[in-house]
């Protein structure tokens, strides 16, 4: 007989147990440098009417104050590149999710200038009440060690400078 068969169970799945949270408390200490960005505004009409402005995927150089130009290469799903106004710096980033029912899409960067990894971001309209919507861009990404502040400012400007100038727009 196993000299294991004479200890009590309880014990063995308790020290089993207790070293699955440790392993989990670890994966999830490791994976905490993630963040999240969410911001949303109220915005002049109907969630069609607004997602007819900006819903094509390359209708963000429309909305975006630093966007100067976007390239779609029309494959599917759709890459922009999108190039800022002083020609200094530039986006890839590939559609990943689209719903135009729901009005909403998602993107994530290939390549960016800024200090981020695993970018993933959601563009959503939904409706508030008659003639007036909300306009939602969510955000996770991973900021370069020592520069988490430096990423959470640049993705705040863009955030809130995008979602104002799309709130300008539509209230002509």
């Amino acid at each position: 007989m196993s000299k294991y068969m004479n200890k009590p169970i309880m014990p063995i799945t308790m020290r089993f147990a207790a070293r699955c949270t440790v392993a989990f408390l670890t994966f999830s200490v490791s994976g905490a440098s993630a963040a999240t960005l969410s911001r949303s505004m109220d915005v002049k009409g109907s969630p069609s009417a607004v997602w007819s402005a900006i819903g094509p995927f390359c209708a963000i150089k429309e909305w975006l104050p630093p966007v100067g130009t976007c390239i779609e290469d029309g494959k599917s799903p759709p890459t922009r590149t999108l190039v800022t106004r002083d020609g200094k710096a530039a986006f890839v980033e590939t559609q990943t999710a689209r719903n135009d029912a729901e009005f909403s899409y998602s993107y994530a960067f290939l390549s960016s200038p800024l200090p981020v990894t695993n970018y993933t971001s959601t563009i959503k309209v939904t409706s508030k009440k008659e003639g007036v919507s909300i306009v939602t861009w969510t955000g996770t990404y991973t900021p370069d060690s020592g520069k988490e502040k430096d990423a959470s400012d640049a993705l705040n400007g863009v955030y809130e400078s995008g979602l104002a100038a799309i709130k300008a727009k539509l209230a002509k």
